[in-house]
């Protein structure tokens, strides 16, 4: 069922309102803002297909329903606001490879960003270009488009035969609210297409995977004017003015935006279902051989080095699954405050993981566990674990030159003070919780659609709540037991799996 929140303080501010569309994985947001202040938001579900163990697919059309039930929402709810409406911005997710046919038409299930299939298709490409890590400045891996695109040549020539077009979730969105095929910088970097470096699609990559540009979106930057709403939903949703559709961002880059990371050094950890490590960059900084992801920003002549965990929070729900016991409870039979490291240890590789291992065959596990564990140590480890991996990240980060002296701190994750007070020791930097960062990438396009419309950037910092800092005892402890800790990879990778 869809859910809509409409705000109920503040004061017009006279400005022209923006709408943000974020089409997530697990679900689609629409946002309406007006200057600094929220006006309404609406929500609507989406689920993922798991034909095969590893694969990841969903339905456009289902993106499109979605879309269209929340743009339906706050038609009913703020109509005089949405008519209003003078431009729109777009977030997605990223990675996912939605092919067209010469008339337009979807030809297979999109493959999300955490399909694991295309392993070998990367081990390919990379053979077959090896200068695609100085292109892309990115290590090949099954989340990104390009191999996915070398599985279906491989496994559907006759679908691949057919291809006019290939575009990612949200450029398809864009493809249906504007007939026009555009991409901004930041979700094209995700493709291992693009030369980051230089903003531009590389024919030798595209050339890798039997492609060429014209079958690829148009390049803008995300604060851009790219398209305009078609007549029939300006119909639809009653605007007064043709929207002009921002070029947007891809969901990490638009919920930096959101955040105001937008200065070379802002950092934020988001401590989501997945895990992110974010870094603005002055300038292309690759560290492929870490595992580091290093993309264009969806602001002009700006960059980001990234660090990705697949299973963040998702390693506690999973966990709360498992045991039968939310994660309210599984938390509250911890001490307000950890002050050793749990006895047991835990991996949280439930999906694979990218940085710093790009590895998407690793799977999760506990390790020394004994007759006297307790389900709270095990708890525990979990938290932990998770926080091991974002030291991994660090480290990585690190290596590529990229040394942290704080950061914000986002995501579901992030309501848990015992987990942000063991993360800040664990990473040993202040970690600043931000409580107005619920409408991430949703926001971060709205922001995005008011600098394509008004022609200038405001991207301001949002309210931050209490700033967690590193205990040097458990900092101590903790660079201890990482040392330990990142022995067991090894373990983990080369169990046995039937």
């Amino acid at each position: 069922m869809p859910s809509s929140h409409s705000a109920r303080n503040g004061t017009s501010t006279g400005a022209a309102p923006t709408l943000g569309i974020d089409l997530g994985t697990s679900g689609v947001k629409a946002l309406l803002l007006e200057g600094d202040r929220v006006l309404a938001t609406a929500q609507a579900p989406l689920a993922s297909s798991r034909p095969h163990p590893g694969w990841s697919e969903q339905d456009p059309q289902h993106w499109w329903a979605a879309t269209c039930t929340c743009l339906d929402t706050l038609a009913a709810e703020q109509p005089t606001a949405l008519r209003a409406v003078r431009a729109i911005g777009l977030a997605g997710q990223m990675h996912g490879a939605t092919l067209l046919d010469a008339k337009g038409q979807v030809l297979r299930p999109c493959m999300l960003w955490d399909d694991g299939r295309s392993a070998p298709q990367c081990v390919q490409l990379e053979a077959a270009v090896p200068s695609l890590r100085a292109i892309t400045g990115n290590v090949a891996m099954p989340g990104f488009t390009a191999p996915k695109l070398l599985w279906v040549r491989e496994h559907e020539p006759a679908v691949f035969a057919r291809i006019r077009r290939v575009l990612l979730p949200k450029a398809w969105l864009r493809w249906q609210l504007s007939g026009e095929a555009i991409e901004d910088m930041s979700d094209a970097s995700g493709t291992l297409w693009l030369d980051v470096a230089h903003r531009r699609w590389s024919g030798e990559l595209l050339a890798a995977c039997g492609l060429d540009e014209s079958q690829m979106p148009r390049l803008t930057e995300g604060t851009m004017p790219a398209g305009e709403l078609r007549l029939q939903w300006r119909r639809r949703w009653g605007f007064e003015r043709v929207p002009v559709i921002a070029g947007g961002a891809g969901d990490n880059a638009a919920g930096a935006v959101a955040l105001g990371a937008v200065q070379a050094g802002d950092a934020f950890v988001s401590l989501g279902t997945s895990g992110v490590l974010w870094v603005t960059t002055a300038r292309h900084a690759p560290a492929p051989e870490r595992g580091v992801h290093a993309f264009c920003h969806a602001l002009p002549d700006t960059w980001h080095q990234m660090g990705v965990l697949l299973s963040a929070a998702a390693s506690l729900a999973w966990w709360a699954a498992t045991t039968g016991a939310d994660e309210a409870r599984l938390l509250g039979e911890l001490a307000a405050q950890v002050d050793a490291p749990s006895p047991c240890w835990f991996v949280p590789y439930l999906s694979g993981e990218r940085t710093p291992h790009n590895d998407a065959a690793v799977r999760a596990g506990f390790l020394q566990l004994d007759s006297a564990t307790s389900r709270a140590q095990m708890t525990q480890a979990v938290l932990e674990g998770v926080a091991f991996a974002f030291r991994d990240a660090r480290d990585a980060l690190a290596g590529a030159g990229t040394k942290l002296g704080r950061a914000d701190l986002i995501g579901g994750g992030a309501r848990s003070d015992l987990w942000c007070d063991l993360l800040a020791s664990m990473l040993n930097i202040p970690l600043r919780r931000i409580d107005d960062a619920a409408h991430g990438p949703a926001l971060g396009a709205a922001r995005l659609a008011q600098a394509a419309f008004t022609g200038r950037a405001h991207f301001p910092r949002p309210l931050a709540g209490r700033t967690f800092e590193p205990r040097p005892s458990l900092v101590q402890r903790y660079d201890e037991a990482h040392a330990r800790w990142s022995g067991l990879y090894s373990l983990v990778r080369q169990a046995p799996r039937a």
